[in-house]
Order: structure tokens, then C-alpha cells, then sequence
């Protein structure tokens, strides 16, 4: 049997932007999404099970090999037939791999807080087939592959496309505010695809965009105080919305909040970090009263990173 994990990530900035070369902090989380794999009988058949973060199995199927990969059909498992079949053409010895064997994949968060289900899959996949993840990335869904440097990375990490090669460095972010930060999870998952063909279709002539976003995210690893960081978000959020014609967060639903919000990733339904001067039960209280329930302190979402097996 083996096994691989992949860590679930955030975009804390450089959103959008990151898919012309601005340079993007962005995060891995602890939560992320292990497979196992086992060989189980001699048979060209693959048992695939998907479990979400309360062990429900979500997904179960039996895919006959080499053949319903090379099927057009429509379904639930598009996702996942799209990913096998461009790992299959990177790597043919995959096949040999599959046949016969019984697949277990499993999330530690759920499935609509978009932590990156999808970039952990790819991964892990990547892992198994012995590809160039971002490769299999690029060959199945696309995306400027951050969610992927956030996969294996054991910490903060800034991450830039450069001629379509990704350049990953990891750095030291560890804020001495950070128990005035918080994640507020809006309910309202976005597609990826969709946030990226919004942007392709509402971009605009975009260097002193992306010098701008350069430059705060410079700032945000050297902000001492919350004060400062809180500008900086809300700096970058008026950039986007005014360049893409979105609607700010905290416009959209906390136009009374005192502190900074700032989307994260795809703009509208996944996580939004939130700053506040005030402890941190009133900052609760205030998000519960309106209607979000999720709600993590900074150090809930990035304690110390499981390492990859």
C-alpha cells in the first residue's frame, strides 16, 4: 500500500493577477486530502472511493481500464476521468499501476470551503504517476498553479509564473498580530474556472496593476503592526474591484464591520480573511449574528504543516 497527501492552500494576494506574473503570497493549510492506494486482485478494473471529512463516502465507482478513459461521457466522475486520462498521456506506465487496484482519497475539510480539492487531487495523482504536477495540471484543468506549490510546501510561500515556469520560494510570514486575524468562510463556493475566464474577459492593460500588487504584497511580509497589514488589504481590494469590476466583500456583506476584509482567491463565496482590534469572541459574535458560522482564528488554519509521505 501507499500513500500521499497534499495540503489545501489560501491566496492571500496577487489573486487574479498571479496568472500574468504577479508575484502571490499564498499559504498552505494543515487540512488538506491523502490517497491511498492498495492492489486487491489481478484484473483490469480500478475501485475508486472518495471520502469527504466526516468519512462519507461521496464518490464511489469501478472504472474498466484502459477503456473509460477514453470515454466522452458526462457525470460525476468528468473530474477525476479528466485528470487519470492526462496523467495517462504524461506518463503511460500509469496503466500498470491502476489495474487491479482499489484507490482511497481523503479530505479533512469539506468539500465547499474550497481549500483546493481539486489542485490536492492533482497532486496526489501527480505523486502516484511519477509526473510534473503542474504538468497535470496544466493538461487537465489549467490555473496559474499556486494551489500546486501550495501542495508540497511545508510553509508560506511566494509563488510567480515566469514564462509559464513557476518560480516558488518559501519565506518567513509570521505576523505578530496574527491573533487579530481570523477566516470567515462565505458558504458561496466559486469555480475556478469561471473566476479565471472572468478575468480573462475584464482584464485590462495590467503591468502598473501588477507592480502595484507587487508591491503590497513586499509590504504585507514586512507589516509590524495590524494597523499597517490592515491598509494593505484593503488597499488590495480596492486595486481588484476596480480593475475587474467586482464587488468587495466586505461591501457586499459587512459594510458596518470595523476592522479589514479581504476575499481570498476567487473572489464572492470561499474564505475571507478578516482583521479586528476588538477579542476575539465580539469578532465572532458580529460574523454569527450575520449569518456565518465558520469561523477560524488564524492559528486553526496554519499550525505546524504535515509533512508529504
Amino acid at each position: 500500500m501507499q500513500e500521499f497527501y497534499s495540503h489545501g492552500k489560501l491566496l492571500l494576494t496577487g489573486e487574479y493577477y498571479v496568472l500574468d506574473g504577479a508575484t502571490a503570497l499564498a499559504i498552505p493549510v494543515t487540512r488538506g486530502q491523502s490517497l491511498r492506494i492498495s492492489k486487491k486482485v489481478d484484473q483490469k478494473q480500478l475501485q475508486w472511493y472518495s471520502l469527504d471529512d466526516q468519512a462519507n463516502c461521496w464518490l464511489q465507482m469501478s472504472l474498466a481500464l484502459p477503456d473509460c478513459l477514453a470515454s466522452n461521457s458526462f457525470g460525476p466522475t468528468d473530474k477525476l476521468i479528466t485528470i487519470l486520462r492526462s496523467a495517462l498521456e504524461l506518463n503511460p506506465k500509469l496503466l500498470q499501476i491502476l489495474e487491479g487496484a482499489e484507490i482511497t482519497t481523503f479530505m479533512s475539510f469539506p468539500r465547499n470551503w474550497g481549500l483546493g480539492s481539486s489542485s490536492t487531487l492533482i497532486n496526489n495523482i501527480a505523486q502516484l504517476a511519477k509526473v510534473n504536477p503542474y504538468k497535470l495540471l496544466e493538461a487537465s484543468f489549467g490555473g496559474s498553479g499556486y494551489d500546486i506549490a501550495c501542495a508540497s510546501a511545508n510553509g508560506p510561500i511566494l509563488y510567480q509564473r515566469q514564462q509559464d515556469q513557476p518560480q516558488v520560494k518559501e519565506v518567513n510570514f509570521e505576523p505578530t498580530f496574527a491573533n487579530s486575524l481570523y477566516f470567515v468562510h462565505l458558504g458561496r463556493k466559486q469555480s475556478s474556472v469561471d473566476a479565471i475566464r472572468h478575468y480573462l474577459k475584464n482584464r485590462k492593460q495590467n503591468d502598473d496593476v501588477i507592480e502595484r500588487l507587487n508591491g503590497i504584497t513586499r509590504n504585507v511580509l514586512l507589516a509590524k503592526d495590524l494597523s499597517h497589514f490592515e491598509n494593505l488589504m484593503e488597499e488590495h481590494e480596492s486595486i481588484i474591484a476596480e480593475n475587474l469590476q467586482l464587488e468587495r466583500v466586505k461591501d457586499r456583506f459587512f459594510s458596518d464591520y470595523w476592522g479589514s476584509l479581504k476575499s481570498l482567491g476567487a473572489w464572492g463565496g470561499d474564505f475571507a480573511l478578516a482583521s479586528s482590534h476588538l477579542d476575539q469572541q465580539t469578532t465572532k459574535n458580529y460574523f454569527y449574528e450575520k449569518g456565518f458560522h465558520t469561523f477560524l482564528p488564524w492559528n486553526q488554519m496554519l499550525p505546524s504543516l504535515k509533512t508529504s509521505s
